[in-house]
Parts: C-alpha cells; structure tokens; sequence
C-alpha cells in the first residue's frame, strides 16, 4: 500500500509525460488533482487502518521486532546493507497526510497557472512522490534518494516558474546551499553504517542496535555531520540565509509546498534519525540543540518583523516556528532520565507543530501569492485598505494570521503549549527568552494586517486611482479555505491527531533515554 502512495503521482506523471504539451491546461491540471485526491484517500485509509501496537511503538524494541504499520521490505543493494524498506508510525504518517492535504491545494491552486502547464505538473507530481517517500523511508539510504531529489526538483519550481532573473540566483542559492548540507548528512549516515555490526543503512535495525551508545568523539561527529545536513534544510540559525530568497522568488505553489513539507524534512530527521540512533550524543548535546532553537525562534520573530516585503516576512516566521520544534526535540533530551510526561508532552509538540506550521504556512504564501497576481508586488508601502474591496482574502488572510501566532482555537497553540510546557522543566530560563518570540509574531503580524487592509484604498500600478480588485476566486478559495479549517479543528479537537502523535513520541523518548 505505502509503494503505491509514494508511487501513485510518478506513475500518472510518466503517463502524462506521453501527452502532447498542446493539450489544454486543464488536461494536466485536472489530472494532478484527480492523482492528488487519490493518494489523499490512500493516505487516510492508511490512518483508519494503521494497527494500534505500531502507532505505539514506532521503532525497533530491544528484540528487533519492528513497531511499523504497512511494512515493505525488499533487497536493493544487499551486499551494501541497503534495503527498500517503507513503513509508518504516528512520527510519520501524520505528516504523509499533510503532504497529501497541500499538493492537493496546490494543485487545486494551479487551475490559474498558464505557463508551461505540462512541465508544470509534472514537476509538482515527482516531489509530491520524493516528498511522500522520505516520510516512509526506513532506510538510510533511501531516505538520503528522496531528500536529495527533493533539492533537484524544487529548484526547477523556482528556477523555471519565480520571478524572472532573480528566481534563478534564488534557485542556484538553494541548491548549492541545501546540497551541501545533504552531503553532510550523507557522511553522518556512512559513519553510522561503519559502527553497526553487521553493517546496515536499516533505521529500525540500527535503533535496535544502538551502536554508538557508547558516546565519545566518534558518536560527537556523526551526530555533527547529521544535525548540520538537517539543519540547513530545516532550517535554524545560521543555516538560514537560502531560504527567504528563495521563498521570496520562488512561485506561491513552490513557497507552499517548500515550507510547508521540504523544511520538515530537516524536523522529521531530527526525531526519526537523530534522536533514537544516537541517543548518547543526543542527551550529550540537547542544551545546544535548544539553545540553536531558541536563537531561531527570537531571531526568526525579529528580523521577520522588521521586513518590507510580505513574502520575506513569511519565510522569517518559518525559521521563528521551525525553531521551536528545535525547542522541544532539545527539551527532550534534557530531560530524556527525568520526567517522563514533560519529554513526551515536548517531543508531542514538535510533531504537532511540523503539522501546524505546514498547513498555516502554506495558506499564508498561497494567500501572497493570491495578492501578487493582483498587483505584482509583495511590498507592505503599494497596498492598504483591502478590507472593503477583498472581504474574502480579507478574512482568510486574518485567520492565517492569527493561527500562526499561536491564538488558543488554532492548531499552532496546541503545539507551542505543548513544547512549552514539556521543556520549561529541562531549561526554564531558554525557554523563557522563546515565549518572547510569541510577542513579537503577534506584533508582526498585526502590523502587516493594518497595513495591508486597514486605511485608504491604495495599489501598486494605480496611486489616487484605485482599480476595481477581484476578491479570492473559487480555485483560490477552495485551495486555501480547508489548509485553514483544517488548523482549527486541529486547535479545537486534536484528539484525532493526538492519539496518534503521543505513542510514537513517548516511544523514540524511550531510545533516547537508554
């Protein structure tokens, strides 16, 4: 079943690769909708259907046995101890679902694309398929396949879609950038597979394993070379500099889709690969990881509301949110001997967080999106008094808004509440200084809505004489309204989401603490 989730897009893809690109639009971006609707519904039946010991367990016990729901394994390059192994547990399928959930917005979204339509969609299906499969990969390996294919495609988006000349060095700076961090990761990952006996790329059999627990220098630089890898995608302080460029340039699909999902490749590592294979060096080094996270979360807030420009203002919020998972994957190895409840209430919120800023995120830079198509321009100074003339955008725009700093009833402040509250035991002064960084979100985000839909009417190409603007459009709405209403009902019944979640973080706390 999880081969023909992951595959499903590829597959429709190669198919529409055989179509001639003078077909109408629609052809392929119906197409894309229809694939995506799809693997939505696989994704789902996965969840309905996911065997509760899995959803607790996760991992490897001591004996080997795997804890994965929807297992595959299969020889690929054995004389190498590399396998194709797919599997799910409550770290991963919740985030499965949330790619599925925002490739189909986009695609939804795209009903408006003209250029290039069929090179378009073909892009958009082969990440949606690296992205699916990096979630489901239990194999080094593999893992390393989807992450760096990630890279290629995304900057074809950028490249071939942003905006003009500028997309291109914003593309060239992502790829150079995040393709060197995936070589460091690739070295974390062959010093792993040098200290397991019998040598393996096999995340579960190297949690079972557990062969550097016993810490020291060689554990220090495996555990260097795969936070650094991770760290440039997630990404923290200071491996941060790609990626409002790239968001900035880059088309509001590919902003979408690039915070929403590829920057949780850098999380997800973190608690899938990070924490429970080298729990020592985890525990050794989990104040810095905290420390990084806390930095990112105030210097996100700071820099993100000193910005002109409401694209990069966005982007800056990612490294502000991205770091407060840092928070509590840190939080957690504090306290990996102590508290029981607080490391898994930290670990929970980081999951939940990815969730929660995948979704809000993504409808804040389709909603910047929506207003360039407008009027050409992301900067705060060519638009005000939007209100009256887009009550829609207006509306969603407002919600998105509130959601991602955190307001009680959206997703996000179950999350930040969660982290928070698990990871004020392990380090209450650093975390302090992170609740700071809610303020000033707030205080961003509340600035960039008096600016852009309060007081007179003013556009970018019509200074004194306002053109009549079209308010959010139904491809528009239907893409962006359930990214929306799915963070609500995340904020105000997470049970759903919970249930899931809480056993597999209580699970990798358990290897971290060994």
């Amino acid at each position: 079943m999880l081969s023909l989730i992951v595959f499903l897009p590829a597959a429709v893809a190669v198919v529409l690769a055989a179509l001639p690109a003078r077909l109408p639009a629609r052809v392929f971006v119906g197409t894309w909708i229809a694939a995506a609707l799809a693997d939505l519904a696989l994704i789902i039946a996965a969840w309905v259907r996911l065997p509760a010991p899995a959803a607790g367990v996760g991992q490897a016990g001591p004996g080997g046995a795997s804890g994965f729901g929807f297992e595959e394994r299969l020889p690929w390059i054995p004389s190498a101890g590399i396998s194709y192994h797919l599997g799910v547990d409550g770290l991963s399928l919740p985030l499965l679902a949330m790619t599925g959930v925002l490739f189909l917005a986009c695609a939804v979204f795209a009903l408006r694309e003209t250029r290039r339509v069929k090179a378009y969609v073909l892009l958009f299906l082969a990440l949606q398929t690296v992205c699916l499969g990096l979630f489901a990969a239990l194999d080094l390996i593999l893992f390393f396949l989807f992450f760096d294919l990630s890279i290629v495609f995304m900057y074809f988006v950028i490249a071939g879609w942003g905006h003009a000349e500028r997309a291109r060095a914003a593309a060239l700076k992502f790829f150079l950038y995040t393709f060197l961090g995936s070589l460091a990761l690739l070295l974390g990952f062959i010093l792993l597979f040098l200290a397991a006996q019998p040598h393996t790329f096999d995340i579960v059999e190297l949690a079972a394993a557990n062969p550097l627990a016993a810490g020291g220098a060689y554990a220090a630089l495996t555990l260097l070379a795969i936070g650094v890898g991770l760290a440039v995608k997630t990404p923290t302080v200071p491996f941060h500099t790609w990626l409002p460029p790239a968001h900035t340039e880059a088309p509001a699909t590919g902003s979408a889709i690039l915070a929403g999902v590829l920057l949780k490749m850098g999380t997800y590592g973190f608690v899938r690969i990070a924490m429970p294979l080298l729990p020592t060096s985890w525990r050794q080094y989990a104040l810095v990881v905290l420390i990084v996270g806390v930095v990112s979360v105030v210097y996100g807030a700071l820099v993100a509301l000193a910005q002109t420009n409401l694209k990069r203002m966005i982007a800056y919020t990612s490294v502000n949110h991205m770091g407060y998972v840092l928070v509590g994957v840190g939080a957690a190895g504090l306290v990996a001997t102590g508290d029981v409840q607080a490391r898994t209430l930290a670990t929970t919120g980081a999951l939940v967080q990815m969730v929660s800023h995948g979704l809000i995120t993504a409808a804040l830079f389709l909603l910047a999106g929506v207003l360039y198509d407008r009027g050409r321009s992301y900067d705060f100074d060519a638009w005000s008094g939007l209100a009256a003339r887009t009550p829609r955008f207006a509306a969603l725009f407002a919600v998105a808004a509130f959601a991602s700093l955190g307001l009680p009833g959206f997703s996000g402040f179950i999350a930040e509440f969660q982290i928070f509250t698990g990871s004020l035991p392990a380090a209450p002064v650093p975390v302090a200084v992170a609740v700071t960084g809610i303020l000033v979100t707030a205080a961003l985000f509340l600035v960039a809505l008096q600016r852009i839909f309060l007081g007179p009417l003013r556009t970018p190409d019509a200074p004194g004489t306002p053109r009549l603007l079209a308010d959010l459009r139904p491809s528009e709405l239907v893409a962006i309204a359930p990214l929306l209403a799915l963070a609500t009902l995340i904020g105000l019944a997470p049970r759903f989401l919970l249930d899931l979640v809480e056993p597999a973080a209580a699970a990798v706390n358990t290897l971290v603490a060994r």
